[in-house]
């Protein structure tokens, strides 16, 4: 038989404990762009693009993502029709791979410093209208 193991517990402690314990609440956002005809461009695709450029393949980039490559290739070609330009150009030295153009590239870093700025912004806004549940990072 398993030998018993019996703890101490002093009153108040569990009460403390769990206070002690509760994760920090944290502001998160989930901002995207879109058009009547749905989402235009967001954090998914601007994950699916820095996939891209890491495989250097729409496939591999789909996979790795959990989405099909006709799901991939249809998020880019609609971001491509409503922006007006290419987010990805073939490989010259791979008949199969792509490449983002600096066009995606630039569209990238704009999305996540707007994403970045908001975030901020919200973050300092949820301190001054919960105080006591928000707290200034350590």
């Amino acid at each position: 038989m398993a030998e018993e193991r019996t703890h101490s517990i002093k009153p108040g402690q569990r009460e403390r404990d769990r206070t002690a314990a509760a994760p920090k609440p944290e502001i998160r956002l989930n901002l995207w762009l879109e058009t009547t005809e749905g989402v235009l461009f967001g954090m998914g695709r601007a994950q699916l693009l820095d996939k891209i450029e890491e495989c250097g393949s729409l496939k591999k980039a789909a996979e790795e993502m959990g989405m099909s490559y006709r799901a991939a290739w249809g998020k880019i070609k609609t971001t491509e029709k409503v922006l007006g330009f290419k987010l990805v150009e073939k490989d010259r030295g791979n008949k199969t791979g792509y490449r983002l153009t600096e066009a995606a590239r630039a569209l990238k870093t704009s999305y996540r410093d707007w994403h970045r700025a908001i975030e901020k912004e919200a973050l300092r806004r949820a301190q001054e209208l919960f105080p006591r549940i928000i707290t200034p990072a350590e």
